[in-house]
């Protein structure tokens, strides 16, 4: 299980296969409000164990971070 504060970015590689995540969220989608940063945004320098093998094309083709975009949700 993972605990995500509301407002806080999230993300997860999972290394095995057959893998389900499910998770709640507090309140009703509104795409309007969404944000998202790439997996591998130069800008965080995550050091990931592994590079995805299956990759979204809405999370593969999210924008670098900018503060001005992201936090203004």
């Amino acid at each position: 299980m993972m605990y995500v504060p509301r407002g806080f970015a999230h993300g997860f590689l999972t290394l095995t296969e057959d893998v389900e995540a499910l998770y709640l969220v507090s309140a009703f989608y509104a795409p309007d409000r969404e944000r998202g940063v790439r997996w591998n945004d130069p800008r965080f320098a995550i050091r990931w164990p592994a590079e995805p093998l299956v990759i979204s094309d809405k999370d593969k083709n999210q924008r670098d971070f900018e503060p001005a975009w992201h936090l203004d949700a």
